[in-house]
């Protein structure tokens, strides 16, 4: 059974920096694409970033991209996600994703970030 457990969220001034971490289990993790998907207030699920099994691809949308990093720890189960100079558009339920769609794929309970002044 595919459990993800995501952390690190909070109320962060504009410019500030968190680290996401999630947390997985009932999986070999190692083997899988993991990413990370947010979903601001009233508006739809939007594909962050993505790392490949081994932690060597990551890919980033535009807005993110020079600003977040993704990585993982694959003998600890967890994938990270450093996020540098937020910006209240950063504001939005942040959730990890397991496997290759990162829209339908199991995902956990979400964790909140709050970019405000």
């Amino acid at each position: 059974q595919v459990h993800l457990v995501e952390s690190g969220g909070g109320l962060v001034q504009p410019g500030g920096s968190l680290r996401l971490s999630c947390a997985a289990s009932g999986f070999t993790f190692s083997s899988y694409i993991m990413n990370w998907v947010r979903q601001a207030p009233g508006k739809g699920l939007e594909w962050v970033s993505s790392i490949t099994s081994g932690g060597t691809g990551k890919t980033y949308t535009n807005t993110v991209r020079g600003r977040f990093t993704i990585s993982r720890d694959n003998a600890k189960n967890i994938v990270y996600l450093q996020m540098n100079s937020l910006k209240p558009e950063d504001t939005a339920v942040y959730y990890c994703v397991k496997g290759s769609n990162a829209v339908t794929g199991p995902r956990g309970q979400g964790t909140q970030v709050t970019v405000s002044s």
